[in-house]
């Protein structure tokens, strides 16, 4: 997400906004946000909207993933809005949103999907 220059904007157990600003390295050929760069902090969003609601010694990985692009993402900057819809011992369910924002606050809706992640036991030591 550093490479991207995305940062998290907001966690709470179950939901994780991550903002990305706009750059032309996250932008494709008419200016827009690239489909990958917004794919990239909705899986991130939801991943970590899982993560906060596993116990300490668990790591996560995506299962699956699917996005429809809803309209060509603009805005100062996009943000991602992961939701675990419900967290199961091994296999999670997010909800997945991604907002155009714009500097006057005013966000559109670019991006929606849903993801299954895996949660994966750390070995003890």
């Amino acid at each position: 997400m550093s490479h991207l220059g995305a940062r998290i904007s907001h966690i709470a157990p179950g939901r994780v906004h991550i903002v990305l600003p706009a750059r032309p390295e996250v932008t494709q050929q008419n200016g827009f946000f690239h489909a990958g760069a917004t794919s990239a902090i909705a899986d991130s969003a939801g991943g970590y909207a899982a993560y906060t609601l596993f116990p300490e010694n668990a790591d996560v990985l995506t299962v699956e993933y699917k996005v429809n692009l809803l309209a060509p993402a603009t805005g100062d900057h996009i943000e991602a809005v992961g939701t675990v819809i419900r967290s199961g011992r091994t296999l999670t369910v997010c909800q997945l949103e991604v907002f155009g924002v714009q500097g006057d606050g005013e966000r559109k809706p670019v991006a929606h999907g849903q993801q299954t992640l895996i949660r994966l036991d750390r070995p003890a030591g």
